[in-house]
């Protein structure tokens, strides 16, 4: 029998209270364990994914070090994206499991939060590239462009929000960027304009959704 602490993490209010996001990280939970394990305990915290000061991550930790368990997290980017956080934590002696790569050892653990990192920052690169270009190009990146800019995040925002649980439940069962574009048009989820999902929308929209997520 394994003994695990369940942490689970979402950016937001409105997700907390809706349970978007959280449901499919408690899917992701449900499909890890199996009959001989046991949840000690869950914890779920609405924080940024940037701050370390999490309250309900700090509980989870220490109630894992009282219990000798092992600490379960859905994913490793709901964790945190940062190398030196996750680093610290695996340095207290934190035997932690991902359910999304649950055969990985530490080392490998490091490397992916390497790669989570990266892409947070490659995101970054991109959004400041595209101004720098648009700005090139003479628009005008004032008050009204920065409003219309917002206007049309936050409409993705809110149609990504519609679709988020069958969203991700796609990328956890299909694994893959294809496979989810194929169950999501099995499903017949559309696409903001109405149309069909394709392996390039899905990770259009898993770089959305973790930028999202990341604040």
């Amino acid at each position: 029998m394994v003994e695990y602490v369940v942490y689970y993490r979402v950016s937001t209010e409105r997700q907390g209270r809706s349970g978007l996001g959280l449901e499919a990280q408690r899917a992701m939970v449900e499909q890890f364990l199996t009959p001989a394990d046991q949840v000690i305990a869950e914890f779920t915290e609405i924080q940024s994914g940037k701050r370390d000061d999490r309250a309900e991550l700090w509980n989870a930790i220490n109630l894992v070090k009282k219990t000798r368990s092992k600490l379960l997290i859905p994913k490793l980017d709901r964790f945190s994206r940062k190398v030196s956080f996750i680093s610290g934590i695996i340095d207290q002696g934190i035997e932690l499991v991902v359910c999304e790569h649950p055969n990985v050892s530490t080392f490998f653990l490091h490397l992916l939060a390497c790669f989570a990192e990266e892409e947070r920052r490659q995101i970054s690169e991109r959004t400041r590239a595209a101004l720098r270009a648009a700005k090139n190009r003479g628009t005008v990146l004032g008050r009204n462009a920065h409003a219309l800019a917002e206007q049309r995040r936050s409409e993705k925002r809110i149609f990504f929000e519609t679709i988020r649980i069958e969203f991700e439940r796609a990328l956890v069962e299909a694994g893959t960027y294809s496979g989810a574009a194929r169950l999501l048009n099995e499903w017949d989820v559309k696409t903001n304009k109405g149309g069909c999902w394709h392996p390039q929308t899905v990770k259009n929209y898993t770089c959305f959704r973790n930028s999202l997520e990341s604040k």
